[in-house]
């Protein structure tokens, strides 16, 4: 049996990531922390590691630094047998400027798509919260000859208008029509409440992608998006063609966290994605060994709770010291210390964040290095937080990296 040849891997990653603001202040949306050991990018770069698609080309643009260097010192593939992930940041190879967008991200690259000489080109967000095997959707691609392959999620119509929804033709895998966050979704055929929604996730036959591009590249009312621009386009010459991501089977998966994909694009979307992994029977299993999540967390000692501390419904990370405090349904990172009479509760915490004795924290996300002194208070007050800090629609309080939170 001829061995099927993989595609070449190419993540986008050079998203500003606005709505996430002050968290991106200094870094790039997919390098934003998450759950306590992880940054964004690991969810896309585990998914593909774990179905060994293992050439994968980071492209990188906006306030790159600390993506560059979490991909370099973490992410080392054998380059003795070929396999490698690499960040890509924006060189202007067509001319003095950035990339105007995600399908001009792809045409300025073009010279890498040229050295491996991939048939298919594989094309993934790096900002969602999932597990998949895209191997699975891969084989289906090139068995049914699609020019592309949109990979698409069910969800219900009433919140589907946020999103681009795919419309399907009578054979229910060749997409009809593409909406751009439409006023009113089209449903899936047989579901009347529901939509598919494209999660971002594309695999493109080589000569159909660049012939696109091309054509894209041209057109000056264009706005150069893969969803906006590429994916109508392609879908008016019949060649798109859906993968429904229920029917994705990722080993170790439970009936409970099977199909969980997050779009956390803004403050409100990335604290609900952390809540819903303290829960006791977690919406989202960080813990499945069969389809592990990979990152390389520092070197440090195992959690240590003293003077009462104590944890209920949290996940606390390596290195870190509950010194009297208490946790209540939040997620804490690595290198953190609480101390004494200290409560905190719903609450985010990013590495390395210092919460002095009688302090009180309650929905909020404290950013890297934050420090809060004793008897301060955050989340108890909104008023007052609204004076000090970014306070989201949802009433979730952000305090930007390197803060001191006085009382």
């Amino acid at each position: 049996m001829a061995k099927l040849q993989l595609p070449l891997s190419i993540v986008l990653a050079g998203g500003e990531g606005k709505r996430l603001m002050p968290l991106t202040a200094d870094r790039a949306k997919p390098a934003v922390p998450f759950g306590g050991s992880y940054r964004l990018i690991d969810f896309v770069l585990s998914n593909l590691a774990n179905a060994n698609m293992l050439k994968i080309a980071v492209l990188t643009q906006y306030k790159s630094h600390s993506l560059d260097r979490h991909i370099t010192t973490t992410w080392r593939m054998s380059s003795l047998l070929g396999n490698y992930i690499t960040p890509v940041p924006a060189q202007q190879r067509l001319g003095p400027r950035w990339y105007t967008g995600s399908a001009d991200a792809i045409l300025q690259n073009f010279n890498l798509i040229q050295d491996e000489d991939p048939k298919h080109v594989l094309v993934f967000g790096a900002d969602h919260v999932y597990r998949m095997d895209p191997m699975q959707m891969f084989q289906q691609h090139v068995e049914s000859g699609a020019g592309v392959t949109v990979a698409a999620i069910r969800m219900p119509r009433s919140e589907a208008h946020d999103f681009g929804v795919i419309e399907l033709a009578d054979d229910g895998i060749t997409i009809k029509a593409f909406h751009e966050k439409p006023a009113n979704p089209p449903a899936m055929p047989g579901h009347p409440d529901l939509s598919l929604v494209s999660m971002g996730n594309y695999i493109f036959k080589r000569d159909v992608m660049e012939e696109a591009l091309i054509l894209d590249s041209e057109d000056i009312e264009s706005r150069h998006d893969l969803g906006g621009n590429i994916i109508p386009f392609l879908t008016s010459q019949g060649q798109a063609k859906v993968y429904d991501f229920a029917n994705n089977v990722v080993p170790g998966e439970t009936e409970r966290d099977k199909g969980y994909w997050r779009d956390v694009g803004s403050i409100d979307a990335y604290y609900d994605a952390h809540m819903d992994l303290v829960s006791v029977h977690p919406i989202f299993n960080l813990y499945n060994r069969q389809w592990p999540l990979l990152t390389n967390p520092p070197s440090l000692p195992p959690a240590k709770f003293s003077e009462g501390g104590s944890a209920h419904d949290s996940i606390v990370g390596a290195g870190s010291i509950i010194s009297g405090g208490i946790l209540h349904g939040s997620v804490v990172s690595y290198d953190v210390s609480v101390g004494k009479a200290a409560i905190v509760e719903g609450t985010v915490i990013m590495p390395n964040v210092r919460i002095g004795e009688k302090a009180i924290i309650r929905k909020a996300i404290l950013d890297k290095s934050v420090v809060v002194d004793p008897g301060a208070q955050i989340g108890v007050d909104l008023e007052r937080d609204r004076q000090r800090f970014t306070v989201s629609d949802g009433g979730i309080v952000i305090v930007g990296k390197g803060v001191r939170v006085t009382v």
